[in-house]
């Protein structure tokens, strides 16, 4: 994994490893147990141009949310499941089933498929336009999947990574969920779908999964205690 792949790695690294604190000096925002930011923010300086300002410390959701110029961000999610390794991977691996649960997708299909590597063709809601996108799905079984977005319209960039670990001790019914996502609009034009992306697509993508492995395999285990870490930043 190269570029954008391992600044992913790096953030679920520092997320897992911060337990929810921020730190200084690399422009990721931490947030423990899905609260709100630890930290305040710089006040604002009322002679710098409006895309310049340091907004005071508020909820993660407007504080993380990307600002408008066409910015790469990425965001950073790790959960305790109740369920397996086995289990949650063979949720994410089954793209086909991702256009019943996964947030303003339409259709998504195989293209085609080899050894450790799947093409599939997704299909994206955002009013009042719908994008359609070529997604190449690089597999490692029970332990992570990445996907990146090609021929897309709109993203200039898209990348998301799974990444499945051992939960609680003693109890192999449960896993560490990790997730990752960066994305980047192509323009300006289009920056105004950042926040309802941000927002209504990546903010509830492993709630998504959660709520369909409850569907394809019951209740979970109980998780105590529960924990959910998470991490933005824009570039």
């Amino acid at each position: 994994m190269t570029g954008s792949g391992s600044r992913g790695a790096a953030l679920l690294r520092a997320l897992r490893g911060a337990g929810g604190r921020p730190r200084p000096g690399d422009g990721t925002r931490h947030l423990g147990s899905c609260g709100i930011l630890a930290a305040p923010q710089p006040p604002r300086r009322p002679a710098a141009p409006a895309w310049g300002l340091q907004p005071p410390a508020r909820t993660f959701l407007k504080l993380a949310a990307p600002r408008l110029g066409g910015k790469r961000m990425e965001y950073g999610e790790a959960r305790v499941l109740g369920y397996s390794m086995e289990q949650m991977y063979k949720v994410v691996a089954n793209v086909e089933s991702y256009q019943h649960f996964v947030p303003w997708c339409k259709s998504s299909k195989i293209l085609s498929c080899r050894e450790g590597l799947t093409r599939a063709e997704l299909e994206v809601g955002f009013a009042p336009l719908v994008e359609r996108y070529v997604s190449e799905i690089s597999l490692t079984p029970q332990h992570q999947i990445r996907a990146v977005c090609n021929d897309s319209r709109i993203f200039s960039h898209l990348e998301t990574l799974w990444r499945f670990s051992p939960g609680l001790p003693g109890q192999p019914d449960t896993c560490t969920l990790d997730f990752y996502v960066s994305f980047e609009f192509k323009s300006i034009l289009h920056s105004h779908l950042a926040n309802l992306f941000f927002d209504e697509v990546v903010k509830q993508m492993v709630t998504a999964f959660e709520r369909w492995a409850e569907k394809m395999y019951g209740p979970q285990t109980d998780v105590h205690p529960q924990k959910c870490l998470q991490a933005a930043r824009c570039m």
